[in-house]
């Protein structure tokens, strides 16, 4: 579990320093990788508590 939260918190590193420097000058390109890296963010996130939700049901049974 640790080596998934390590990775959202690189995830997150990068998307606040992307933001920070804005390599791509185009507002609409910009605008489209923000959304593809929020989502990426978002699916990340949603993977990680199907993996919580399958580890706490195996300790149900």
């Amino acid at each position: 579990m640790k080596k998934q939260l390590y990775i959202y918190i690189v995830l997150i590193i990068l998307f606040v320093l992307y933001n920070t420097f804005k390599p791509v000058k185009d507002p609409r390109t910009d605008t489209i990788i923000n959304i593809l890296f929020a989502s990426v963010l978002f699916l990340y996130i949603a993977y990680i508590a199907y993996l919580v939700l399958k580890k706490t049901s195996k300790h149900k049974e």
